[in-house]
């Protein structure tokens, strides 16, 4: 059987926390409701008929089934539809487009628990006349109000896993690095060829709209290959790998050659709306940094150690060689174990403030 992609496993670990939102809610609902009815056999307002157990496990299946669904539908679909409107615009429009399935859910939940509890049918006129009640009092708005703002809190979490990085986030909550920790780690630079170039022909809005369009097309080989963005700089990504994903199947390398990849399956398109395929050079390198949370007006999670210096410096060759990879020996011989690549010597050099030699190698 083969193993979950990256890319698979980043879209489960997305929508799982619709999941967890939704239990957590129907949990703390549900405990409150217990709390005010106490033992009552039937809701004061309705009248209908109050079990708790009952009323415990169809909550419990019915969020984890709701979480599921809107989860999936927001992760797959509806979040890429909207992802060129602002956040105020894509909450009003997902609010309102989730209020009509919420109903429909809830009209299919209801005549379920009522058929359940009064041990009937769905052509009983009980089952109605409760179904009635239920939809025409308060109670209904009132779960209504309380689903919407479950589904708030889970738009919203998506928006700023979206936003800082489902990493970092899933970094921040578990605070792996709420005290400074050492770690070996790769980071790949990749800058983009001729951006001053490209955006002087452009002009500065056409061009940020190319590096939007670009950087989208670059996200998924990223996440395939098990990698994740630690910066964009301007026309410049950072990419970071911990040592062990990284050096996977070559997944460090190889995510080089699936950005190339990605951005030829649409030179089409960039040729038709911007005039220009960009291309890039990229720069590897390994070592230890120190991580950790950083800032107080604003947090994150920083890298620092001469390994970042380095690898820029080596990406800075790229040109003077000639060639579009560049890597470092200590990183090829780490990648030489299992690597099914072959890599040639381009030259020893002294880079910029180093007192040593490195020697750096290319991809044949």
């Amino acid at each position: 059987m083969s193993k979950i992609s990256y890319l698979n496993k980043r879209t489960i670990y997305r929508i799982i926390p619709f999941i967890i939102f939704f239990i957590i809610a129907a949990l703390i609902y549900l405990f409150l409701e217990k709390g005010i009815l106490g033992d009552s056999q039937s809701y004061p307002s309705t009248q209908n008929p109050y079990n708790f157990v009952n009323g415990l496990f169809i909550g419990v299946i019915s969020a984890t089934l709701f979480g599921l669904l809107i989860g999936s539908f927001e992760v797959l679909y509806f979040n890429k539809f909207f992802s060129s409107k602002s956040f105020l615009k894509k909450i009003i429009y997902k609010t309102a487009f989730y209020l009509v399935i919420i109903i429909i859910f809830l009209l299919s939940t209801s005549i379920i628990s009522f058929i359940v509890q009064f041990e009937t049918n769905i052509f009983d006129i009980t089952v109605w006349i409760n179904l009635r009640s239920f939809f025409t009092n308060i109670v209904f708005l009132s779960i209504i109000c309380y689903i919407i703002a479950t589904i708030g809190i889970c738009l919203f979490y998506l928006e700023v896993s979206d936003n800082i990085g489902q990493e970092v986030l899933f970094n921040f909550f578990t605070g792996k690095y709420h005290k400074p920790i050492e770690e070996e780690r790769i980071f790949m630079f990749l800058d983009m060829k001729s951006s001053t170039t490209i955006a002087e022909k452009l002009g500065h809005v056409k061009y940020f709209e190319m590096l939007t369009q670009y950087y989208a097309d670059l996200s998924n080989s990223i996440v395939q290959h098990a990698g994740s963005v630690y910066q964009y700089v301007g026309d410049e990504i950072v990419v970071s790998w911990n040592l062990k994903k990284g050096l996977k199947k070559d997944n460090c390398i190889r995510c080089f050659y699936s950005m190339q990849e990605a951005l030829i399956k649409q030179s089409a398109k960039y040729h038709k709306e911007f005039g220009v395929l960009p291309t890039f050079k990229a720069g590897f390198h390994c070592g230890m940094i120190t991580a950790g949370e950083i800032g107080t007006i604003k947090k994150d999670i920083v890298f620092t150690g001469d390994v970042l210096n380095t690898t820029a410096r080596i990406q800075g060759l790229c040109n003077s060689y000639e060639v579009t990879i560049l890597i470092s020996k200590t990183l090829i011989e780490k990648l030489k174990i299992t690597s099914s690549l072959k890599y040639t010597s381009v030259d020893k050099t002294l880079l910029r403030g180093k007192n040593d030699q490195i020697e750096l190698f290319t991809v044949v």
